[in-house]
């Protein structure tokens, strides 16, 4: 009696072909796909290359248009900004460089000539601050995606903990101990991610890049003057009417200044 036969061998040859080619055309996608991600960050890495021959010649304005140009196309680095930042200083834009050095740190916080180079443009535009509250000032040895990251962590390893006392007969003590430590740093990171978001630095930062601006008590030219920020100066957005923002500004202050003359650190 001829019984049927389960192994590979018994499968014709004909059914065996699509398989095959599906096979095929995966390693054929696949190696495409490689081929032109290696093809994307060669020519990035060309166009950097020739951003950094115009600043190295002397030709910034030519450099700033095509670091910005790798910008624009979504080539975000704490060097791109940082090499952005360098060349609006040698034009003498000190407002658009600061705001390119803190771009840099927010991607990179510890990046030590972004820093040095940021204090030395401070100083030549007489740039102000804002001062961060003490909570933020005790915090700023992490940066928000560390905190978020260790937030993370914290969640899910307590909801393992949790789960674990939940389904097991033995609720051991040191299970205990570890499911209050992770609700504690998971509870502390939370924290320490709402005051960095709203604080000095958190995302409502933006840097003054226009010259001669003044800070208004309306959105009015014409309206009293309240304090004059000098290029590279730190405000808080705190809301917008029209062509207007509406700040916080250094020295504890707040005013009205026309939304052109300030941008976002943040993209």
């Amino acid at each position: 009696m001829n019984t049927p036969q389960n192994s590979s061998a018994s499968v014709p040859a004909c059914d065996r072909c699509p398989r095959r080619k599906r096979r095929r055309s995966r390693y054929i996608i696949a190696l495409s796909c490689a081929l032109a991600l290696s093809s994307a960050f060669a020519q990035t890495d060309a166009e950097f290359a020739k951003a950094n021959q115009e600043y190295a010649r002397g030709h910034f304005k030519e450099a700033i248009s095509a670091y910005e140009a790798l910008i624009r196309d979504g080539q975000w680095s704490a060097n791109v900004f940082y090499d952005l930042g360098n060349a609006y200083f040698r034009v003498g834009d000190f407002g658009r460089a600061i705001l390119n050095y803190e771009r840099a740190l927010s991607l990179e916080q510890r990046h030590p000539e972004t820093t040095a180079n940021l204090q030395i443009a401070r100083d030549e535009a007489h740039a102000l601050e804002l001062q961060p509250s003490w909570p933020e000032r005790h915090l700023q040895f992490a940066s928000v995606d560390q905190y978020s990251i260790a937030a993370a962590v914290a969640f899910w390893v307590a909801a393992f903990c949790l789960a674990a006392l939940i389904f097991t007969r033995r609720r051991s003590a040191a299970m205990k101990s570890l499911l209050v430590v992770m609700l504690l740093v998971f509870a502390g990171a939370m924290f320490a991610t709402w005051q960095l978001e709203r604080g000095s630095k958190g995302g409502a930062l933006a840097i003054v890049t226009g010259k001669d601006v003044q800070a208004r008590l309306a959105t009015a030219d014409t309206a009293n003057a309240v304090l004059a920020l000098p290029p590279g100066s730190e405000i808080k957005v705190l809301s917008t009417r029209g062509d207007w923002i509406y700040a916080a500004l250094p020295n504890n202050l707040r005013g009205w200044i026309s939304a052109k003359n300030a941008e976002r650190v943040r993209l």
